[in-house]
């Protein structure tokens, strides 16, 4: 299977992360989105949208939106819970992720490096980092709690959130104040088969 993505981003990240904790054999394929390269034809062919990531597999057939992708690729395995509840719950996470995380935290960060803080954005920039705190308390009541973000096992839900959370300090937010989130962190990071954001 091929993997289309821009490293750098967390939603492409996520994707290699589970690719790589699962021990599947991929092709990546970079694609810079600053040049536009989500928008040609070939691309579009894969994903309308002109966004990354994009799965696309052995058949052809491909799958965009990374918690799309997160969730098919984690299907019967530990990382995607069999019992309906739980598995309600990873979606709620990252639900959670799209609405009330990512557009603060994500966007934050896409101003400051990608595209290094250009003056018309820093109030921009700045309207995100009340919205980022918030998503960052619920996360950190969670965590307070228990190790991972649906009970005691990581699920696509650590994974989606873990994306842009290991490094929201790019755009700004100082994680210090948030101890339980900090040490989920690096419960991830010393999984086997973990590798960064590179």
């Amino acid at each position: 299977m091929k993997i289309y993505g821009d490293i750098q981003s967390g939603n492409c990240y996520k994707i290699k992360l589970l690719v790589e904790l699962l021990g599947l054999s991929y092709e990546w394929i970079p694609v810079n989105i600053l040049a536009d390269e989500t928008q040609t034809a070939d691309f579009l062919a894969k994903n309308p949208n002109g966004k990354v990531p994009v799965l696309e597999l052995d058949d052809g057939r491909c799958l965009s939106e990374s918690n799309a992708i997160l969730n098919y690729l984690a299907e019967g395995t530990l990382y995607l819970p069999d019992d309906s509840f739980a598995r309600a719950k990873v979606l709620e996470w990252q639900f959670f992720e799209q609405y009330s995380h990512e557009p603060f935290i994500a966007v934050a960060r896409f101003i400051n490096k990608y595209l290094g803080m250009p003056e018309d954005r820093k109030a921009d920039f700045e309207s995100k980092q009340a919205g980022g705190h918030k998503a960052l308390q619920v996360m950190e009541r969670q965590l307070s709690k228990t190790d991972f973000l649906v009970g005691d096992r990581m699920t696509t839900a650590d994974i989606t959130l873990y994306g842009y959370t290991h490094v929201a300090d790019e755009g700004g937010f100082d994680l210090a104040q948030y101890p339980a989130i900090e040490a989920w962190i690096k419960r991830i990071q010393q999984l086997p088969g973990y590798v960064g954001m590179s």
